[in-house]
C-alpha cells in the first residue's frame, strides 16, 4: 500500500491526486488543477518550480521535462486518466478501513525570544513577523503591527504578481531569443547567397581574362609563324642558291683539270658567266635587322592591377543590406511590483 500511495502523488502539491487527474501525452498524470495553477502561474506551492515550468508560455511536464501543448481548451482540452481516478478512489476506501483518522495539526513557528509565545502579528515597520509579546513589552513595542493573516494574503498576492510578471518576461525574453536566433539564420543564408553570387562574378571575370590571354597569345603566335615561314623561305632560296654554287664550282674544278688548251678556252667562258651569276646575292631578299624583335606584344597591367585591387563591394548598398538582414527589437520597460527597483531590458 505504501508503494501503491508513492505512485498516487502529484509531482506539483505532492499530495495524492484530486479528481479529476488529467494524462500527459508523454503518459504521466497531474491533478487538473495543479496543471492549471502551473500554466496559468495562479496559487504556486513551489517559486521556483513554477518558474522552471513554465517558461515563454509552454507548459512541460514536470516529471519529464516534455513541452505539452494546450489547444484553446487549456488544460480542460486533456484527457482525464479514468483508471488512476480508480484506482485513488479504490486506495482511499481501503486505507479508511484499515488506518483510523490521523489529525494533523499545522505547527506554527514560535517567538526566539518569548519562546512559549506563537509567532501571531506582523510588525509593519520592521517587514518582520513578531508575537504578542514583542509588540506589549518587547522591542516592537512602538512599531506599527498588523494581523498576520492579513498580510500573508497581501505578500502571497504580491508575491503571485511578481511570480506571473517574470513569466510574462520570460515569455518576451524568448521571443526576442527566438528573433536573434532567426536573424542569425537569415545573416547565414544572405551570406551564402552573396558568396555564390560573388564567386560567379569573379569566374565570369576569370573566364573573360582567360579569353582575353588566349586572344593575344594567338596574336602573337600567328605573326611568330608569319615571320618563321617567311625566314623559313628565305632558307630555301638560299639553299637553292648555294646548291647552284657548288655545281659551278664543281664543274670549274673540273675544266681546271683540262690539259687541252681550245677546249678549255672553249669552256671558260660560259662557266665564268656562269661563276659571275652564282657570285651575285643581290636578286636574293634580306632579312631587316630586328625581324625577329617581338618585343612590340609587350604589355603593361598597372592600371589593370590597381584596378582589381580596388575591387571592393559596392559601399551604397551596404546600409540597406545592414537594415533589411536586422530585425527591429524594440524595448521595453518591466516594471515589479511592491516597491522593486525598475528593470530596463534594451535589445542591441
Amino acid at each position: 500500500m505504501d508503494n501503491l500511495e508513492k505512485q498516487l502523488i502529484c509531482p506539483i502539491c505532492l499530495e495524492m491526486f484530486t479528481k479529476p487527474v488529467v494524462i500527459l501525452p508523454c503518459q504521466h498524470n497531474l491533478c487538473r488543477k495543479c496543471a492549471n495553477d502551473v500554466f496559468q502561474v495562479g496559487l504556486c506551492y513551489n517559486i521556483l518550480f513554477i518558474w522552471l515550468l513554465v517558461i515563454g508560455g509552454r507548459f512541460r511536464c514536470p516529471t519529464c521535462r516534455h513541452e505539452v501543448v494546450l489547444d484553446r481548451h487549456g488544460v480542460y482540452g486533456l484527457q482525464r486518466n479514468l483508471l488512476v481516478e480508480n484506482i485513488i478512489d479504490m486506495f482511499k476506501q481501503e486505507s479508511s478501513s484499515t488506518k483510523p483518522e490521523q489529525v494533523t495539526k499545522e505547527e506554527t513557528p514560535m517567538c526566539e525570544v518569548h519562546q512559549e509565545e506563537k509567532i501571531n502579528i506582523y510588525c509593519v515597520t520592521h517587514g518582520v513577523p513578531t508575537c504578542s509579546m514583542c509588540k506589549v513589552f518587547g522591542a516592537h513595542k512602538d512599531c506599527e503591527v498588523a494581523p498576520i493573516s492579513s498580510i500573508y494574503q497581501t505578500k502571497k498576492t504580491e508575491l503571485s504578481d511578481g511570480i506571473a510578471m517574470m513569466v510574462g518576461t520570460n515569455d518576451r525574453m524568448q521571443g526576442i531569443i527566438s528573433q536573434l536566433e532567426d536573424a542569425c539564420r537569415v545573416i547565414e543564408e544572405n551570406s551564402c547567397r552573396q558568396k555564390t553570387q560573388l564567386c560567379e562574378k569573379f569566374d565570369h571575370l576569370y573566364t573573360m581574362l582567360e579569353d582575353k590571354k588566349r586572344e593575344m597569345c594567338q596574336k602573337v603566335t600567328a605573326e611568330q609563324e608569319e615571320k618563321v615561314n617567311y625566314i623559313r623561305g628565305l632558307t630555301r632560296k638560299y639553299g637553292d642558291h648555294l646548291e647552284e654554287s657548288c655545281k659551278v664550282v664543281e664543274t670549274g674544278i673540273q675544266t681546271m683539270e683540262e690539259q687541252e688548251m681550245a677546249v678549255f678556252l672553249q669552256a671558260t667562258k660560259p662557266l665564268l658567266l656562269k661563276i659571275a651569276e652564282a657570285s651575285s646575292i643581290a636578286h636574293l631578299e634580306k632579312v631587316e635587322r630586328g625581324y625577329e624583335n617581338m618585343d612590340h606584344f609587350s604589355v603593361d597591367f598597372k592600371r589593370e592591377r590597381q584596378a582589381l585591387r580596388s575591387i571592393d563591394f559596392i559601399q551604397g548598398k551596404k546600409e540597406k543590406k545592414k537594415s533589411s538582414n536586422y530585425p527591429i527589437i524594440t524595448s521595453f520597460l518591466l516594471l515589479v511590483p511592491c516597491s522593486s527597483p525598475c528593470i530596463l531590458f534594451t535589445s542591441l
